[in-house]
C-alpha cells in the first residue's frame, strides 16, 4: 500500500529510468551484451518495476504512471523472452578466421564423400591411358591435351605463351573465375538430384584429372604438370571438392526423412551452412584464377619449376591448416 504517492514517484522513479536505460541502450545496439553482474542488476530492477506497477494498478487516479509502468514492463517481457535471431554485422575476418572453418568440419563426411568420387574417376582415368594410350582421344575434353606432352613442353619452355598473354593476364584471370565459379555452382545445384549428379561429375572430372596425370608421367614429364597445376589447382580443385561438399549436404537434405520433418524445415536448417561453404568457393576460385593467370602460365625459364611447386605445396598446407585448425583449438578449450 502506498501512503505517499510522490515520495513513492520520488523514490522508486530512479529504478524505472535506470531499466529503460538498459532497454533503450538494447535498442540502439542490437549486438548489445550484458555481464553476469548487469545480467542480475537487469533482473533486480524488471522485479522491482513489476512490483511497482503491482502496486500503482490499485490507484485508478493515478492512470498516466500506471501507463508508464505498464509500458517498461510490456518491453522488458519482450526483451526478456524476445525469440528472433539478432542481425549481427557480418564480420568478414571472423567469418573467415571461424565460421568457415567451423562449418567445414561440421560437415567434412560431405568432404569426404566428394574426395572418394573424384579419386576413384582419377584411378580410372589413369588406368584407362595406362592400359590403352588411345583412349587419350575418347576421355580429353581439350584439344590442347590431346597433344605428346613432350611437345607441349618444349612449346611452353620455349616462351611463346608468355608473349601471347603478356598484357591480358586481368581478362584471363576473371574468364577463369567466372568459369569456375559456375562450374561449381552446377556441382553444388546438383544436389537436387540427390546426390547423384555431383557423383558423376565429380567422377568425371576425376577422369581427366587421372588421365592427363597418367598422360604425363608415361612421356616423363611429371615435373612440368606438377609445376603448371599445383600453383591454382592446390587451390581450384579444393574449391570444387568443399562445392560438391555443399552439394551433398544439400542432397542430405532432400533424402533425410527418417526425422519427419517436413522438407522445407530440413533445407532451412542446412542453409546457413550451405552459403558458408558456398562462399568459402568463390573466395577460393577467385584466387585460384589470379594464381593461374599471373603465375601458373609462366614456366621454365621464367620461373624455375621447383619454384612453382613449392609455391603450391604452400598454398595446399595452409588452406587445410585454416579449414582443420579450429579443430584443434576447440579440443584444448573442452
Amino acid at each position: 500500500m502506498i501512503v505517499d504517492f510522490d515520495k513513492f514517484v520520488e523514490q522508486e522513479q530512479v529504478y524505472w529510468q535506470e531499466l529503460e536505460g538498459m532497454l533503450d541502450k538494447s535498442d540502439k545496439d542490437i549486438g548489445f551484451k550484458m555481464s553476469l553482474a548487469e545480467i542480475q542488476r537487469f533482473q533486480y530492477l524488471y522485479g522491482r518495476v513489476s512490483s511497482d506497477l503491482a502496486k500503482v494498478s490499485v490507484l485508478p487516479s493515478e492512470s498516466d504512471i500506471r501507463v508508464y509502468l505498464e509500458g517498461l514492463v510490456a518491453r522488458t517481457y519482450s526483451f526478456v523472452h524476445e525469440v528472433r535471431v539478432s542481425k549481427r554485422r557480418f564480420k568478414i575476418v571472423s567469418w573467415i578466421k571461424d565460421k568457415v572453418p567451423s562449418v567445414f568440419r561440421t560437415r567434412v563426411r560431405s568432404f569426404q564423400l566428394s574426395c572418394t568420387f573424384m579419386f576413384i574417376g582419377a584411378l580410372f582415368g589413369a588406368l584407362a591411358i595406362i592400359w590403352d594410350p588411345a583412349s587419350k582421344e575418347i576421355i580429353m575434353p581439350f584439344p590442347h591435351l590431346l597433344g605428346d606432352p613432350s611437345d607441349r613442353v618444349a612449346y611452353e619452355e620455349a616462351n611463346k605463351n608468355s608473349e601471347t598473354m603478356a598484357g591480358s593476364q586481368g581478362t584471363f584471370a576473371s574468364s577463369l573465375m567466372t568459369h569456375n565459379i559456375k562450374v561449381s555452382l552446377f556441382v553444388f545445384a546438383l544436389g537436387i538430384t540427390a546426390g547423384i549428379g555431383p557423383s558423376i561429375l565429380l567422377f568425371y572430372n576425376g577422369v581427366i584429372l587421372g588421365a592427363v596425370f597418367a598422360d604425363y608421367m608415361i612421356a616423363e614429364e611429371t615435373l612440368f604438370l606438377l609445376a603448371w597445376l599445383l600453383p591454382h589447382g592446390s587451390v581450384e580443385l579444393p574449391a570444387v571438392l568443399i562445392a560438391g561438399q555443399a552439394s551433398y549436404v544439400l542432397a542430405g537434405a532432400i533424402i533425410g526423412r527418417e526425422d519427419g520433418k517436413p522438407l522445407t524445415t530440413r533445407i532451412r536448417q542446412v542453409l546457413d551452412d550451405l552459403m558458408h561453404l558456398l562462399g568459402c568457393v568463390a573466395i577460393l576460385l577467385i584466387w585460384a584464377g589470379v594464381v593461374e593467370s599471373f603465375f601458373s602460365q609462366y614456366h621454365y625459364p621464367v620461373l624455375p619449376y621447383e619454384f612453382k611447386i613449392i609455391f603450391g605445396a604452400i598454398q595446399l598446407v595452409a588452406l587445410f591448416y585454416w579449414l582443420l585448425a579450429s579443430r584443434r583449438k576447440s579440443e584444448q578449450s573442452t
